[in-house]
């Protein structure tokens, strides 16, 4: 498996694949996807198997410690010099979960803040994926203001 940063020919996969890893109305749409990576490609990792994209991860950065639904919206809220970076999603096609992916894009992930001197990264789950993230580390903060996609979220930081 390689993680890199994407190329803008690789979005409409990554809208694909989000579709397939998240409801409708919790899902990037392919135009949220092509603002994002306009505003952000730094914060872009996707994962291929042999030549093939198969996940990704993806978030904007903030000075913010709690990922506000505005910010899935409004790509221009990035901070480039933000001391948080945050996680909008970690997207595995089906066929391709349970093999570690995830963990992987998620360590990357961790290691690309680190690399950019961040104090930590935030984002926000739902309950059963509270265990996965806080094996990287991640507090949970409690349960979060965001209504995003009318689901039931949980605050998690990363303190670095």
């Amino acid at each position: 498996m390689e993680i890199i940063h994407p190329q803008k020919k690789d979005i409409q996969k990554l809208a694909f694949i989000e579709a397939d890893c998240f409801p409708l109305a919790e899902a990037a749409s392919y135009s949220d996807l092509k603002a994002r990576y306009r505003a952000f490609p730094e914060n872009f990792l996707i994962a291929k198997e042999e030549g093939k994209i198969v996940g990704f991860i993806n978030g904007n950065t903030t000075n913010q410690t709690i990922l506000e639904d505005r910010f899935y919206e409004d790509a221009s809220l990035h901070d480039p010099s933000g001391a948080y970076m945050c996680v909008f999603g970690i997207d595995v096609e089906p066929p391709y979960q349970g093999r570690g992916i995830g963990k992987a894009l998620m360590h990357a992930y961790i290691d690309l803040a680190k690399s950019r001197k961040k104090k930590g990264i935030v984002l926000t789950c739902k309950k059963r994926l509270k265990p996965f993230y806080e094996s990287f580390g991640f507090t949970c903060l409690g349960q979060s203001q965001s209504t995003h996609g009318g689901a039931l979220w949980y605050d998690m930081l990363l303190a670095f």
